[in-house]
């Protein structure tokens, strides 16, 4: 069985899909980009102010399905370039300041909106 997640502390979908599925004790999320869930706009800035703001919009799906970033267990970041990977990394790191997850980072030709950072999660649901 799964069951949609969705919470208005995080932007609206902006295709046929949902903001996270959870299916038993796990979570996965859709891939987040830089928008601010009040305006539906990218944040401009930097690679660090989008990836601040993708990871906001993570812990708000997080939040509302009842996990954390202490319970993710995999995540997946793409990067408009490859270039922008130690400052991706110096935002990332705050968030998982021990026993990080798994992670798979991908360059890629181009990402929804002209985003320069997108990052998807698998998390455990403690207590599911």
């Amino acid at each position: 069985m799964k069951t949609i997640i969705h919470t208005d502390d995080a932007p609206k979908a902006v295709g046929p899909y949902s903001q996270a599925v959870r299916t038993g004790n796990l979570l996965f999320t859709a891939g987040q980009v830089a928008l601010d869930p009040a305006t539906g706009k990218m944040v401009e800035g930097d690679i660090a102010a989008q990836a601040e703001r993708v990871m906001q919009n993570l812990q708000a799906v997080l939040t509302a399905a009842g996990t954390s970033f202490e319970h993710v267990v995999k995540t997946t970041v793409f990067l408009a370039d490859m270039a922008d990977f130690a400052a991706l990394n110096g935002v990332y790191g705050r968030y998982f300041t021990a026993n990080p997850p798994a992670r798979s980072t991908f360059a890629v030709r181009g990402l929804p909106l002209g985003a320069k950072v997108e990052i998807e999660m698998v998390a455990e649901i403690p207590n599911a």
